[in-house]
Parts: structure tokens; sequence; C-alpha cells
């Protein structure tokens, strides 16, 4: 068992749970956020289910887990605590911050406080487990010097029983427990525009959008690989926050500025940091085209790039047939810089050439 010390972290202070705490638990346990993202609990929450929560924590510590209320000027502002240490000594870490205290920093800094803590007395691998849309407990690991280690698929069940990704963490007695900054920061505002086309990142309320497009045969023509099902665009769109903050790929949708419509979607992908390398990819709804669109998108994400990470080179692979993609690149300051041939299958069983474009940072030409 773990000895019931009070952990100091910075201002805060890790303690066991109190009656005296009843009333914060009901305030952040009956908030929308918490219920969300936390589909076990009761909702609504009661001060019953807050006192049995009480209750519950001190046998958890006796049962070997932990479980702490965090504390700042001695006032409850979440909750913190693991299970019991497995036969291999791993213990599995959960959180939840009272809707007053988030956007400071508490769940990063108690995370990584009580992680080390626990390392320091033994265990071996501290787990911790995140839904996929959860941005804000992802960033948590990430900044609390946990690894990722995957994702599971349907790994657990909302309230109405759809079920969802988790995305899983750990760290080791052995790992350095640096914070992971993210390769591409998010947009300031929440989106790029220039008055006529808007960039924003792409959810899941424009997977069904989405998915009509791609299924168009002038998209369908050049998209790689089978068409998916609209469950399988829901559940892409539901990852792209991850997907964005984990550094594997940037999706957007573009949209008409002056109706907020989908009217595509642009990607960046294909990230390797270590060559400061990116591919462009993007589609667009046939209604909108000819207006230079595509083109505006695909400058706006370009000055971004350039601007706000460390890429160095932005490339793009086009069909030799499809000559409005290989329009839109030169438009938007691309140059061809090789074929590469026999690349893109085609429905007769023969392979099309590819063309590759290049976009250097401007400051190196």
């Amino acid at each position: 068992m773990f000895p019931r010390e009070v952990i100091a972290v910075g201002s805060l202070v890790l303690r066991p749970p109190v009656d005296d705490d009843v009333e914060a638990i009901v305030a952040t346990c009956d908030d929308p956020v918490t219920a969300r993202f936390l589909p076990l609990i009761p909702s609504p929450y009661t001060a019953q289910d807050a006192r049995a929560y009480v209750r519950r924590a001190r046998a958890k510590w006796d049962s070997g887990g932990t479980e702490y209320s965090i504390t700042e000027d001695g006032r409850y502002i979440g909750s913190i605590g693991t299970s019991a240490p497995s036969p291999w000594g791993s213990v599995e870490l959960g959180y939840l911050v009272a809707p007053w205290a988030r956007g400071k920093g508490v769940a990063g800094a108690v995370a990584r406080g009580l992680a080390e803590w626990l390392l320091d007395r033994g265990v071996e691998r501290v787990e911790l487990a995140a839904e996929v849309a959860n941005l804000p407990s992802l960033r948590v690991a990430y900044k609390a010097g946990f690894r990722e280690e995957g994702r599971r698929r349907d790994a657990k069940a909302l309230r109405d029983g759809q079920r969802v990704d988790h995305v899983m963490f750990a760290r080791l007695a052995r790992d350095a427990g640096e914070a992971m900054e993210p390769y591409l920061p998010f947009f300031e505002g929440g989106e790029l525009g220039d008055g006529v086309v808007r960039l924003t990142p792409m959810d899941e309320r424009d997977a069904a959008d989405f998915h009509r497009m791609m299924a168009e045969p002038s998209v369908a023509r050049f998209g790689m690989g089978p068409l998916g099902t609209l469950e399988d665009d829901e559940q892409r769109c539901r990852c792209t926050g991850y997907f964005w903050l984990s550094g594997q790929r940037v999706e957007l949708a573009v949209r008409d500025a002056a109706t907020g419509e989908f009217a595509g979607n642009l990607q960046l992908t294909r990230i390797i940091p270590a060559f400061g390398e990116a591919m462009v990819g993007y589609s667009l709804v046939p209604r909108f085209r000819g207006r230079g669109l595509m083109t505006r998108a695909v400058g706006l994400l370009a000055d971004w790039a350039f601007a706000h990470t460390r890429l160095h080179r932005l490339i793009a692979g086009t069909d030799v047939a499809n000559t409005a993609s290989q329009a839109v690149l030169r438009r938007a300051g691309f140059v061809q810089e090789s074929v590469r041939r026999q690349v893109f299958p085609q429905p007769d069983g023969s392979r099309s050439d590819e063309i590759e474009w290049l976009l250097l940072r401007p400051d190196t030409l």
C-alpha cells in the first residue's frame, strides 16, 4: 500500500478526500463537460453521490490504490487517483478538474507530480487513457511527460451507447519525463481566412458533407483507395483534433466565407519533422469550383505553415491527368519537381504517372 502522504505540487496540494469537499465535488461532477467525458458517474450528480465517492476513496486506499482531492488554498478544485498496482507494477491514473480551475495547467501539474511520486516509490509504469475527442486531457498527457503508445478503437462507450476510441499513454521509471510540445500548433483564433475563404478544423459536423464530396465521381476519380462509409468518415472527423495535436496530420474544412458552407477538404499529411517536410492534399465540392477558393486555401495554409512551424518543404502529388489540381498548385506558388512513373492504380488495371510539386520556405530561396 502507498503511504497516505500529502503531496505538494507547486501551489497545489493533494490530500485524501474529506466530507468538507462534498459541495465542491457535486459542482464539479454535475458539470456538463465532466458528465460528457466521464460517462460512468451519475448524471445528475447529487450530494449523496459525492458522499458515497468519499467513502469509496477511503476504501480505495485500503485496497492499495490512491485517491486525492486537488486543493488550492485549502479549497477543492479537482480529483486525481490511481488503481492499485498490478502484479507487474503498473497503475492506471485518472483525474478531473473543477470548471472554475480549468485552463490553468492544474491537471498537467498534478498528473506529473503524482506520476513522479509513484515512480519514486517503486511503481514501474503509470498508465493514462484519454478519449480521442478530449483534447484538454490529451494535452495533459503530453505535457506531463507521458509517451503515447497507441489508440484503442471503440474502447469505451458514451452514455448514449456510442463507442469511442481512447489514446493510451504511459510513463516508465526510466523515462526522462520531458513535456512534448506540439510540432504543429493550433490556429490562433481557431481558423484562418482572407474574407473569401475560411479554413476551420474539420470535425464530426462536417462528416456528411465530406462523405458526399468524396463519393462525387469527379473527386472519386482521383481519390486514393476505396470510398469509406459514412461511419468511417464520422470516425475520421472525431479524430482530427487528436491527429493535429499529436503531429500526425492537419484536416481542414474549406468554407465559403460568405455563407460558412462546406466547400472542400484541405490536408497537411505525411509530416516528417526530421526533414521539415509535409504533403498538401485537397478536394473541392464541384459547385464551388472555378472561384479560386482552393488556390486561396492552399496559399493560406502554406503561409501559416512557414510562419508558425519548422516546416521547410511542402510537397504535393497530382495524377498526370488532373490538370485542375495542377493549376491550383501553380497559382499557389508550387513548382513541378519530378514525375514518378506508374504510381496510381486505375480501374482498368493500368497505372498513371504522378507529377510531384514543391514549395520551399520563402526565406531560403
